[in-house]
C-alpha cells in the first residue's frame, strides 16, 4: 500500500521485467479479488535453481526497484539483471555425453 499499486498493477509491472509473481488478497483486503492488494512469490523455484540468501536479497532490491520507480528504463534494467541471475542458474544443467 506505501506504493500505492494494486496486486494487479505489481503483477504486470514485475511481469515486464520477467519477475514472475501473482497477484494475491491479503487479510481484510479493501480490494476485490480479481484486483488485490498484495502479491505472493514462489521461492520454491529459486531454491530449486540453488539460488541462496545472496539472490533473494538481490531479487528484493530488484522487486523494490521496479515497483518504485515504474518507468520502462528500469523495467529494461531489472529484465537484463533477471535474466543474467537465471543464466547463472539454470533450472537444468546440461548432461554430457
Amino acid at each position: 500500500r506505501p506504493k500505492a499499486l494494486t496486486g494487479k498493477e505489481a503483477e504486470a509491472l514485475l511481469g515486464k521485467a520477467e519477475i514472475t509473481v501473482n497477484k494475491n488478497t491479503v487479510p481484510d483486503d479493501p480490494q476485490s479479488p480479481f484486483v488485490t492488494s498484495g502479491i505472493r512469490l514462489g521461492t520454491p523455484a529459486l531454491t530449486t535453481r540453488g539460488m541462496g540468501k545472496a539472490e533473494f536479497r538481490r531479487i528484493a532490491k530488484l522487486i523494490d526497484e521496479v515497483l518504485t520507480r515504474r518507468d520502462d528504463d528500469t523495467i529494461a534494467r531489472v529484465k537484463g539483471e533477471v535474466l543474467e541471475l537465471t543464466r547463472a542458474f539454470p533450472l537444468y544443467l546440461a548432461r554430457r555425453a
